[in-house]
């Protein structure tokens, strides 16, 4: 197991957002974020793949403030492992417009997933790339526990190297495709994997989140013009099963810290159709995220 001094360490997200294009629409919502608190407060698991700094609920407010954003998910981050107690505190201080996914073992009592269903968490989160998930053999055993509540399974995959995508269309519950399947665009519009992923998109089996452009490019500097013909295509296909997000502090990156209010006004370059973007931002995380 790696020390602390041998893991890497993330910069922190741009402390002064920028206005976006566009106004948002009321109840719009950020579909991916974390809150990382003081480790003396939250400790990080030993067994993670980077360390950030930390990244504040009253940071994060701003930015929403900032942007024009209502909503909120919080998204369980991998370097607290299982432990969703830091995740639950956000959405609790958040308040009613905030929702949450969690992380969690298989073999999670059902009692302690409907407590933190009545904190707000709305999907549990398999994370493949990043050191604190849990792995691709207990996604069954999981699924059948979570389906009950109206849960979805949130993937944070490449699905360019994950071979398995149709066995999902199988599982008893929705699929939510962290980064837009977080796949290279260097592998381009016709691979495989994209394509399946567009099928589920298509027959409604899936949902995609139209974030971490800078994740997959390979121009490495904003406005990742690469990234667009993925995300029009994702669009043009199912517009009823995207949402979008900022992925707010933007940890573990390869890439110059975007601003997240430039990330917001590409949305209006991808979607410029006002009435679908609303849908996007709007409708379709009230439905997946069981806002009122």
């Amino acid at each position: 197991m790696a020390s602390d001094l041998e893991i890497p360490r993330c910069a922190g997200a741009d402390p002064n957002p920028r206005k976006p294009s566009f106004t948002p629409p009321p109840g719009a919502c950020d579909c991916h974020a974390h809150i990382l608190w003081p480790q003396s407060l939250y400790p990080y698991t030993p067994n993670r793949s980077y360390t950030p700094p930390e990244a504040s609920l009253s940071s994060y407010t701003k930015m929403l403030d900032t942007l024009g954003l209502d909503r909120a998910v919080i998204v369980h981050p991998s370097v607290y492992g299982t432990d969703n107690r830091a995740t639950l505190d956000a959405i609790e201080k958040g308040g009613p417009n905030f929702r949450g996914v969690a992380v969690v073992d298989a073999d999670i009592e059902f009692a302690e997933l409907e407590r933190m269903h009545q904190g707000g968490i709305r999907g549990a989160r398999i994370n493949l790339l990043f050191k604190g998930g849990i792995g691709m053999s207990e996604v069954q055993k999981l699924t059948q526990k979570i389906a009950p509540l109206g849960w979805h399974l949130q993937l944070l995959i490449d699905v360019s190297e994950f071979d398995e995508l149709d066995t999902l269309e199988d599982l008893p519950v929705d699929i939510v495709f962290d980064h837009m399947g977080h796949m290279p665009t260097s592998k381009g519009l016709d691979h495989p994997g994209f394509v399946q992923m567009l099928k589920m998109l298509e027959r409604g089996h899936a949902w995609v989140k139209l974030s971490g452009a800078y994740r997959i490019t390979s121009s490495k500097e904003f406005p990742y013009a690469d990234t667009a013909p993925f995300a029009r295509e994702l669009i043009k296909t199912n517009p009823e099963r995207l949402v979008w997000a900022t992925d707010w502090p933007h940890p573990s990156i390869n890439v110059s810290m975007p601003n997240d209010g430039d990330l917001l006004s590409l949305l209006a370059d991808w979607a410029p159709d006002t009435e679908t973007r609303n849908r996007i931002l709007v409708d379709n995380p009230a439905r997946l995220y069981d806002f009122s």
